[in-house]
């Protein structure tokens, strides 16, 4: 029972939490669209998306470079054991979303396009987490990790209803896909220093600080302008126009950053939760906007 709360600790919730919110998304799109419900294929995705996600932070945990680990025996001995549960937990839970595969092959659920995005995803958590390239550590997981949870997650949604791609999907999640990039950079602010001192290669390292914001801010304006643009493919503007309720949260964000930039005390507990609050309110709206039409 011990080990309950370090591992749904390292299981990272949020990112769990928003990998449910994007699916749903994704299963709302091919309701809009007509498609018939599969409830059976609906609840096993979401258990596989999530078994999933859980996998890849459990396992970017069990493959951590030991920088910065405790000097004492004691907690160097619980860091151990709390490692070898996260890879027991990460084996139990691939086992699991293979089991849910198979039951959704046997179904004649799994459609090649949605095989493609299983696959997608078991590599992603490979390149995510296990060595030797362990994007994590080459300032590449912020980048993987939101392809994982604004792409792949929607799409395994839509696919399990629909069984074949749709530009409406692309329309919606694409800009997701950059908003959760812009928010992950946010997110890697606070430990900046921390990271700095451990030599964790996040993306924010990787590019800089300087450079870090200005990608931030232009991945936060093509989010938004990708999403009005969605009236050029013929879709009505109304359908995706709830995203944009976010939009003054999105301005206090950058407001915020272009403050830091100048020399002013962060308060970074309004930050990330302002950032956090821009793509999670973003993805509920559309999602409510599709699963009410």
């Amino acid at each position: 029972m011990e080990l309950l709360r370090p591992l749904g600790r390292l299981s990272r919730p949020l990112n769990v939490l928003l990998m449910a919110l994007t699916y749903l998304l994704g299963v709302g799109i091919a309701r809009y669209l007509g498609t018939s419900m599969r409830v059976q294929a609906f609840w096993l995705g979401l258990g596989g998306v999530l078994l999933a996600q859980i996998t890849m932070s459990l396992l970017a945990e069990v493959f951590r470079s030991d920088a910065g680990a405790a000097a004492d025996e004691v907690e160097a001995r619980r860091q151990r054991t709390t490692r070898e549960a996260a890879l027991y937990v990460s084996i139990a839970a691939l086992a699991a979303c293979a089991l849910i595969a198979f039951v959704l092959y046997r179904d004649g659920t799994l459609s090649a396009a949605t095989l493609i995005c299983l696959a997608a995803s078991v590599l992603i958590i490979v390149l995510y987490s296990v060595p030797p390239l362990r994007f994590l550590d080459r300032g590449l997981g912020e980048l993987l990790l939101a392809i994982h949870v604004a792409y792949l997650g929607p799409s395994i949604g839509f696919l399990l209803q629909a069984g074949s791609f749709h530009l409406l999907l692309n329309t919606s999640i694409l800009p997701l896909t950059l908003l959760l990039l812009a928010t992950y950079l946010v997110l890697d602010l606070p430990s900046y220093a921390e990271d700095l001192k451990y030599q964790r290669t996040t993306l924010l390292l990787r590019i800089g600080w300087e450079n870090a914001l200005k990608l931030h801010h232009a991945l936060l304006l093509a989010s938004y302008v990708l999403l009005g643009t969605s009236v050029l493919f013929g879709y009505s503007f109304a359908l995706l126009a709830p995203a944009f309720l976010t939009v003054p949260f999105a301005v206090l964000q950058w407001n915020f950053l272009r403050n830091i930039a100048r020399g002013a005390r962060p308060i970074w507990g309004l930050l990330t939760a302002n950032a956090v609050a821009v793509f999670g309110l973003t993805a509920y709206f559309l999602t409510l906007s599709f699963w009410l039409r």
